[in-house]
């Protein structure tokens, strides 16, 4: 069973997606339609749609596409994290595919949003009932996930896109010493997603080498999770090349975690159910 760990979807329109350049290659609507052609090519079996905005419509949306496309095996949807009846908000979801929740903590000014009382409340209030949480930070943030780690507790959460590193610009620390620092929490996994667009526009396999050489050595091959990124991705390239990327990586270094990296440990991170 094949996963692709983190997809979007979206009807476009420039005042709902004002992070997308109007123009630019993914200006425009990519349906459940457009996902499947995509994985097929990929030979990938089922993906996890994630959300893009911040907001109960949008996630919506993304249960409805899972309903009527069944290569979408479940969503990672928005919820208002910090409302005191968070507990009551997400117990009215329970019987849609949600797997999880996420929230654009990079587009945050605070470089602390993540340790508030509010919102650590509502990260527990959503393990507490079996589902998952995507963290989702920038540079900035990063140095925080620790803390944040320790005062969240038990549960499932996912680091998304392994924390974003300025792959173009070749940065390294301090990414390289807070991502190790996150990794020691043990029910932590990681998405090696969205690399390609960290990279330079003519980048190169050999770019992200030690990148991934650092993320899997932090992490283990047992908690890392392949992610097209798609439709993001197409900013830098096709979505056969991110799943490339990493396979031909993962062929190299440990070809013994491919059925994981590309499956089992989504099916975990996620608590999936899927049928063979």
């Amino acid at each position: 069973m094949r996963i692709d760990a983190h997809h979007h979807l979206w009807h476009y329109t420039p005042e709902a997606f004002g992070w997308i350049e109007p123009g630019s290659a993914i200006a425009r609507d990519f349906d459940p339609d457009d996902l499947a052609r995509a994985m097929q090519a990929a030979c990938i079996d089922h993906a996890i749609a994630v959300q893009a905005r911040q907001s109960d419509a949008e996630t919506a949306f993304l249960l409805d596409c899972a309903a009527r496309q069944p290569r979408i095996a479940g969503v990672v949807g928005w919820i208002d994290l910090r409302a005191p009846d968070i507990a009551d908000r997400i117990a009215a979801r329970q019987a849609g595919p949600i797997l999880g929740y996420r929230h654009v903590v990079q587009d945050e000014p605070d470089a602390d949003f993540l340790l508030g009382d509010a919102f650590v409340a509502g990260i527990r209030a959503v393990l507490a009932v079996g589902l998952s949480y995507d963290v989702l930070v920038n540079a900035a943030q990063l140095g925080t996930v620790p803390a944040f780690l320790d005062r969240v507790g038990e549960g499932r959460l996912i680091l998304d896109h392994a924390a974003k590193p300025n792959i173009a610009a070749g940065a390294w620390q301090p990414w390289a010493e807070q991502t190790a620092a996150a990794a020691r929490c043990p029910n932590l996994c990681c998405k090696v997603s969205g690399l390609i667009t960290e990279a330079a526009r003519d980048w190169q396999p050999d770019d992200f080498e030690r990148y991934l050489d650092h993320v899997f050595a932090c992490f283990g091959p047992d908690r890392i999770l392949w992610g097209s990124d798609w439709p993001v991705c197409e900013l830098a390239g096709r979505y056969a090349d991110t799943h490339d990327l990493i396979a031909r990586y993962v062929a190299r270094h440990c070809p013994a975690a491919e059925a994981a990296v590309f499956g089992g440990n989504a099916v975990r991170a996620y608590a999936l159910e899927l049928g063979a």
